[in-house]
């Protein structure tokens, strides 16, 4: 069965991931960023992995709590290995994916997901949250368009104010995901504190 990945497994990713924990597709999780003690307060990482890769950490966890084995790779996404992480049609040990799920922090990121699975038709969910996390994006990659950081480097939600919303917007990601990979269906939303609007 084809894979999903999720790219970046922080404030978004590492909860979407811990919601993908049943799903019949096989997980892959993509991060090179390691574990700091601010992170423990908005993304689903603990204490215990502080230091540790994102990736790596987020494997034990979820083997450690729910049994469910999902491949980690700790290296950063660039154009020169967007082929091998993300899988394309050209015969990689991978294979295609079924659908990338983009959780990243960074246009340049963005742009390296967009590139690769447009050239190669890979199914790709944007998952995109304002710097101060009142405000979030899931949108097809058909119609996602990469803001740049307000300046580069700028920290996302890092202090767990807004951890409800994190886990809001991620429980979102993952229905359109399990509904596109359970009969096709696309759809994009907008979501805020007050509520979910469809996009699409």
């Amino acid at each position: 069965m084809e894979r999903v990945i999720v790219v970046g497994v922080g404030a978004l990713g590492s909860h979407v991931a811990l919601l993908a924990r049943n799903w019949k597709n096989p997980l892959r999780v993509v991060d090179f960023d390691r574990i700091e003690q601010k992170n423990t307060q908005s993304q689903f990482h603990s204490k215990m992995g502080l230091g540790k890769n994102k990736a790596q950490a987020l494997q034990q966890a979820l083997q450690g709590l729910f049994g469910v084995k999902i491949d980690a790779v700790p290296h950063k996404l660039v154009d020169d290995n967007a082929g091998t992480l993300l899988g394309d049609s050209a015969g990689t040990k991978l294979g295609k994916a079924a659908l990338v799920i983009d959780c990243t922090d960074n246009a340049a990121a963005r742009r390296v997901i967009q590139k690769h699975v447009r050239k190669h038709g890979i199914p790709c969910l944007h998952g995109a949250l304002s710097a101060d996390g009142t405000f979030g994006r899931i949108v097809w990659d058909e119609h996602f368009v990469a803001d740049e950081e307000g300046k580069e480097g700028q920290a996302t939600c890092e202090d767990g104010e807004q951890l409800p919303m994190f886990a809001l917007a991620a429980a979102q990601i993952a229905v359109v995901a399990q509904r596109f990979l359970k009969d096709g269906t696309r759809q994009s939303f907008q979501v805020m504190p007050t509520g979910i609007v469809r996009l699409a």
